[in-house]
């Protein structure tokens, strides 16, 4: 592997990513790879009512088919069959999720029962012959009419609002009714699937003493033991979680799910090894799902385009039992001043269930939420005022002195230069060029089949995860010269193993061959938060370096000790202690003063990253089909470690953001049926979608971390989807543009195109 650069430093090299070679070459292990002598599969009985009584459950003919070991609903589990409840969200017992449902199901695909088998598919033969006894419950679907005291109750004694949150100045909304300007709109966010290429999957094997070894397809291991632990009673010390090869997360595999803690269970009852692989069907409709919200915005404005205040209502879909997703609404209400500044902001947050499965975070997690409608917003009042809408937003972004800069909502901005950002896009795209050639917007060259539109978005999101969430790490020196990284961070795909080891091989000032990275098991890592919102170079890295400063200080100390001098004489450089004459390798100086070894937690401030996309797309007059023809997107997440993998974090984030602008929603019957059940019907963007991609960047150092880091993970999901929905509606200039919603399929544009054309 190549060393540092000339600079001396690891950090910035692209280097391509030390894991790749073994999930090209097969040899990587995932958990459905993992198949120990004597396993058990498990195979769900799943409800197939949106809402109903469980009047009953009977498995006899399930027990009784070939190779069944055994067959369990609720009433067999006993009467601690809960999951643990949030305690961060504070809610009644009521709201609990069975790791079974009894009594009433409330969403298609939860399980009521669970067949236990020597093989998966006479497991699944035989839950087709489990009896359920169902009586039909009139279903909620929509968190605003969840919300009416009117809707039927999910849970008889509690309302269906199960968090309120209000936020910012009072007198906002009178702000913005009294202002010249007003422009609203009300906007539904579809829900998303995660749909990572491997799905759920769990596989518990005992161990003497009552103990458990869980392998699992997870994002944070440490949060899984303790979920595990108070499922089900044990110890945590009892329990060693370990995470294999991960194909893929984006949010969906950060819980404790039911089906985990039931392989869990039964693999301590039957003393056996027990193994669950969720199916693409089982994915689609038990896991949970991202996204899913209403959202009402109105915005105040002077005639000039100067934003004066603004007033949004949120009512987050949380699915039947409120989980990881009940957060995100918060966190789009926390973040919808955007890069703006606007004097004067409320916000009231209603978390909602419904006959859905829960949601949970998802690639962006309430910051795509925030930057879809305030964008789309901007644009309503560039095109109220007449006015371009990079002059609207050149005149209220938040400039690049003001920082660090406290929203209206609490958050502080720790660094940024959005205008700079903003122009690079612009400037990128040909944007004023575009904007003057009316012979390229009505697609002359195509013969006037296609009209064409550009649109812009700018965006700041926040990195890191709860600030009172601690990531750790640990450098240990081998005998043979290794130094072993110990990360509670947990890839999923990302590049952990690369980009850590860049961090501490330019903190150590040693080859980057000298590092190991270990993470992902927490029998050899003590703690750790765990990889989402994009903290593990923020958080993560940060951690690493530290401990690395750490070690150096116990090696300037050990050689100051062994060799009787005083430590200012001393220096760390290249790998080894060094003073007047004499250089004491690593190596040398643990065989004379014993194991170099240190460690260190960091929490840190949130981060703030921003970007700015400019997006162009063709429309097909005849059929309304929509080609996003290019997309430029400038993005600063601060210091970069690996502009190579951040690359592709961006691109693989630009592909959801597109899918969600364009193709991708988990859609529902009237009677609260699923209609996206596989991928036959969930449509994905594929190669021949792909618009080209001009990716550039800015540099803007967090402040708040040694190595000036911040997340860049799920930049795209966030900057895309405006930036596209404000292209296609101003392609669609003249129609009937109040029917564009997410996703803009063609049947949507072709409503647009077959409405009158607005005069003037």
């Amino acid at each position: 592997m190549p060393g540092p650069d000339s600079s001396g430093s690891a950090i910035g090299l692209g280097l391509p990513r030390a894991e790749d070679a073994e999930l090209l070459n097969g040899s990587a292990r995932f958990v459905g790879d993992l198949l120990p002598d004597g396993c058990l599969h498990l195979a769900f009985v799943r409800n197939r009512e949106p809402h109903a009584r469980l009047l009953g459950v009977s498995l006899e003919r399930a027990r009784a088919a070939p190779g069944v070991a055994t067959a369990l609903a609720a009433a067999d589990l006993g009467p601690s069959s809960s999951m643990p409840s949030a305690p961060w969200l504070g809610l009644p017992e009521a709201f609990s999720r069975p790791v079974l449902a009894r009594d009433r199901v409330r969403f298609v695909g939860e399980p009521v029962a669970v067949v236990v088998a020597e093989h998966r598919a006479r497991g699944e033969d035989a839950a087709e012959l489990a009896e359920v006894a169902l009586e039909p419950l009139p279903p909620v679907l929509d968190p605003t009419e969840g919300a009416d005291s009117a809707s039927p109750r999910l849970f008889e004694s509690e309302s269906n609002v199960v968090l309120e949150e209000r936020a910012g100045h009072e007198d906002a909304g009178a702000a913005v009714m009294n202002a010249p300007v007003v422009v609203e709109g009300t906007f539904r966010i579809g829900r998303l699937a995660h749909l990572s290429l491997e799905a759920r999957a769990v596989l518990a094997v005992p161990e003497p003493r009552g103990g458990l070894t869980v392998w699992c397809s997870h994002q944070a291991p440490h949060r899984l033991r303790s979920g595990l632990a108070a499922a089900l009673g044990l110890d945590a010390g009892l329990i060693r979680v370990r995470v294999p090869a991960v194909g893929g997360a984006f949010g969906g595999k950060s819980q404790t799910y039911p089906e985990y803690v039931l392989a869990c269970r039964l693999a301590l009852e039957l003393g056996r090894p027990v193994r669950w692989v969720e199916d693409r069907r089982e994915a689609f409709l038990a896991a949970v799902h991202g996204r899913g919200s209403n959202i009402r915005l109105r915005v105040g404005a002077a005639r000039d385009g100067t934003l004066l205040a603004l007033e949004t209502a949120i009512d987050g879909d949380l699915g039947a039992y409120p989980e990881t997703g009940a957060l995100v609404p918060t966190f789009a209400a926390w973040l919808i001043s955007g890069p703006y500044r606007i004097p004067r902001l409320s916000s009231v947050v209603r978390g909602v269930v419904t006959n859905k499965p829960p949601t949970a975070p998802y690639r962006g997690a309430g910051r795509p939420e925030a930057a879809y409608v305030l964008e789309r917003s901007i644009d309503l009042l560039a095109d109220r005022l007449r006015l371009d809408p990079g002059e609207v937003r050149r005149r209220n972004l938040i400039p690049a002195d003001a920082f660090p800069y406290a929203s209206p909502t609490g958050a502080v901005y720790d660094s940024g230069d959005y205008r700079r950002a903003l122009d690079r896009a612009l400037e990128l795209a040909a944007y004023e060029e575009l904007r003057r050639d009316e012979a390229w917007r009505l697609g002359d060259d195509l013969g006037g089949r296609v009209v064409r539109g550009v649109g812009m978005a700018v965006y700041v999101e926040r990195s890191g995860g709860t600030s009172d969430l601690a990531d750790y790490a640990r450098v240990d020196l081998e005998p043979d010269g290794t130094l072993t990284i110990r990360s509670g961070a947990c890839s999923h795909g990302q590049g952990h193993r690369t980009a850590l080891a860049q961090v501490a091989a330019a903190a150590l000032e040693v080859d980057l061959d000298r590092v190991r990275v270990v993470q992902g098991d927490t029998a050899e890592v003590s703690s750790g938060g765990g990889t989402f919102g994009s903290r593990s170079m923020q958080i993560g890295g940060a951690a690493v370096h530290l401990a690395c400063c750490e070690f150096i200080a116990l090696a300037i100390r050990r050689a100051a000790e062994a060799l009787g001098t005083d430590r200012a004489s001393l220096q760390y450089e290249g790998g080894m202690v060094r003073s007047a004459g004499t250089e004491l390798p690593l190596e040398d100086l643990a065989c004379r003063t014993g194991p170099l070894s240190a460690e260190s937690r960091f929490s840190g401030q949130q981060a703030f990253p921003f970007g700015a996309y400019v997006a162009t797309v063709d429309i097909d007059r005849e059929t309304g089909a929509v080609r996003v023809t290019r997309l430029v997107a400038v993005d600063d997440c601060g210091v970069v470690v690996n502009p190579l993998l951040l690359e592709g974090q961006i691109q693989g984030s630009i592909v959801q953001g597109l899918g969600q602008a364009l193709t991708e929603e988990v859609g529902y019957e009237p009677d609260g049926r699923p209609t996206t059940a596989t991928l036959f019907s969930y449509v994905t963007p594929g190669p021949v979608e792909l618009p080209d991609l001009v990716l550039d960047r800015t540099v803007t150092p967090n402040p708040n971390v040694p190595t000036g880091a911040k997340g860049g993970g799920e930049a795209g999901t966030i900057g895309a989807p405006p930036a596209i929905v404000n292209a296609i509606v101003d392609a669609l200039r003249g129609y009937d543009t109040s029917v564009i919603t997410m996703p803009v399929t063609p049947e949507v544009v072709w409503k647009a195109l077959s409405s009158p054309r607005r005069v003037g």
